[in-house]
């Protein structure tokens, strides 16, 4: 338990989170942008095998599905570390949650573009 009576630690502990979300969204973006690429060459090839598409798609769902679990586990971790703080240490009237959501959100919405990525992959 922290007894520093300091609402410093708690925003230290946020900027954390939120960095930790920042990384999850740019896995997502990047695996979307290997994902898609695939597609590009394939289409730039002109019917020439330079690629194997499945591979770029497997390594890009991987990609966005390591940044769903990054925000997830960043937002437990943060949850976490709120137990560990006294009621000093929480400025009047914040609410700490709204990181967490945004976290589980991000979250979810990476695990629909995965989903949906692999429920339309010929």
């Amino acid at each position: 338990m922290s007894y520093l009576q300091d609402p410093r630690v708690l925003f230290a502990a946020e900027r954390t989170l939120l960095a930790w979300n920042r990384t999850g969204l740019t896995f997502i973006m990047f695996g979307f942008l290997i994902e898609r690429s695939g597609l590009l060459i394939e289409i730039l090839a002109n019917g020439q095998e330079l690629l194997n598409t499945t591979m770029t798609f497997v390594i890009g769902l991987a990609f966005i599905l390591l940044g769903s679990f990054t925000t997830v586990y960043a937002a437990r971790q943060f949850q976490r570390v709120l137990k560990t703080l006294g009621e000093s240490e929480f400025p009047e009237g914040y609410r700490t949650q709204w990181g967490v959501v945004v976290s589980l959100i991000v979250a979810l919405l990476g695990s629909l573009l995965a989903i949906s990525l692999f429920l339309t992959y010929n």
